[in-house]
């Protein structure tokens, strides 16, 4: 199945804001379903379409993934400090061989590795909510993990 072109208009929600009224300049004639679950596992699309430019364009500094993806860069600049903070996202200064400011450049972890991670938070949740009863205090049995979702590399 062709990937098909999509075309998102600046929504001003989940500081999505774009400077040029399109966030699809990152991933052009991308498939708006990995977008949206993306978005599932990062929380926004602002912060998956930033991932995804990473991905394809590693050691980005946040004005070079702002003028990608057409993201206002303070949008940008927020969106990476999560992402970082979180650890989906790397960074490094940049070396320079002159004098003066070396910002920082990005590197977006593997897509295994983010998966694994998504899996993790997944299965405590999964875990928390089997146990509800349990936590509730409407059963007095012991708490158990009975969900385990295992992600294998092949």
């Amino acid at each position: 199945m062709p990937a098909k072109q999509t075309s998102a208009e600046p929504t001003g929600s989940e500081g999505e804001e774009s400077t040029n009224g399109s966030t699809d300049d990152a991933v052009p004639e991308f498939d708006d379903g990995l977008i949206d679950l993306l978005a599932w596992l990062l929380d926004t699309e602002t912060r998956a379409r930033i991932y995804v430019y990473l991905r394809t364009h590693p050691n980005s500094t946040s004005g070079e993934v702002a003028d990608g993806t057409g993201l206002y860069p303070s949008t940008v600049r927020e969106a990476l400090a999560e992402l970082t903070d979180e650890g989906t996202v790397e960074r490094q200064k940049r070396k320079s061989t002159g004098a003066g400011n070396n910002p920082y450049e990005y590197i977006a972890i593997q897509p295994s590795e983010l998966v694994h991670n998504a899996a993790g938070q997944v299965q405590a949740q999964l875990n928390a909510v089997f146990n509800l009863d349990r936590h509730l205090g409407t059963d007095g049995s012991e708490e158990t993990e009975p969900v385990s979702i295992t992600v294998r590399e092949e």
